[in-house]
């Protein structure tokens, strides 16, 4: 069978990340007959490590997430130079990112390659991602001291105190980053949720929301340090 095309992906720093891309890459090679740039027919995917980035720039009380956000963006010429690479010597279609990559899609675009962003977790947190600014523009105090639960379209109420860390302080940078579609969940296990992308999705301007899960490790492997 005829590959479907080759794909890149592009996770931010930590195991969290790095796993469900990889199992997600792991799917669209066995399930899709995709190939990773520059892989041989026995591995099927292959990797490129891009130079790490300085960070004493920044303040010590700096969240871990402000930081993985501008791993990524202060990757972009790194990540520009892959893949300007990749679309020269193979038939590069498609450039995949997780949630702190959506600066990514401008290199994919230069290049006439489809970005997908890579939503990890379910989605009712994706849904809280696309109504958090209108959150932050109807409120004014920290989402934990919220008087009413917060609800999403198809999806149950929510207490503000059960928000992500991410977003308890409104003041810190990390706050700023948010992003939105393969979502790692399924139809049956949220089918309001999907049915509230699907039904109002489009007329909110949200892109496609497509379920591709579960995508998970299957088995635990130990890391030493």
């Amino acid at each position: 069978m005829e590959p479907a095309g080759q794909f890149a992906i592009v996770p931010t720093p930590g195991l969290g990340h790095l796993i469900p891309l990889l199992e997600l890459a792991k799917r669209l090679v066995v399930h899709h007959n995709f190939t990773s740039p520059s892989s041989s027919p026995k591995t099927s995917i292959s990797s490129t490590f891009l130079p790490p980035v300085n960070f004493d720039d920044l303040p010590p009380e700096s969240k871990v997430e402000t930081k993985i956000a501008l791993t990524l963006a202060r990757s972009l010429f790194a990540v520009r130079d892959s893949v300007k690479a990749l679309r020269e010597s193979t038939r590069l279609v498609s450039l995949v990112v997780d949630l702190f990559g959506p600066e990514a899609f401008d290199v994919a675009i230069e290049f006439n390659v489809l970005p997908y962003l890579f939503f990890p977790t379910s989605a009712m947190d994706l849904w809280f991602v696309f109504e958090l600014p209108k959150l932050d523009e109807t409120t004014t105090c920290e989402y934990r001291d919220l008087p009413e639960p917060v609800q999403y379209p198809g999806c149950v109420p929510l207490q503000g105190r059960d928000l992500a860390d991410l977003v308890q302080d409104r003041s810190n940078d990390a706050y700023k980053a948010a992003a939105g579609i393969m979502v790692n969940s399924f139809a049956d296990l949220e089918p309001g949720a999907f049915k509230a992308f699907k039904e109002q999705g489009p007329g909110l301007g949200l892109p496609p929301v497509y379920p591709v899960g579960p995508v998970r490790r299957m088995s635990w492997v130990r890391m030493s340090a």
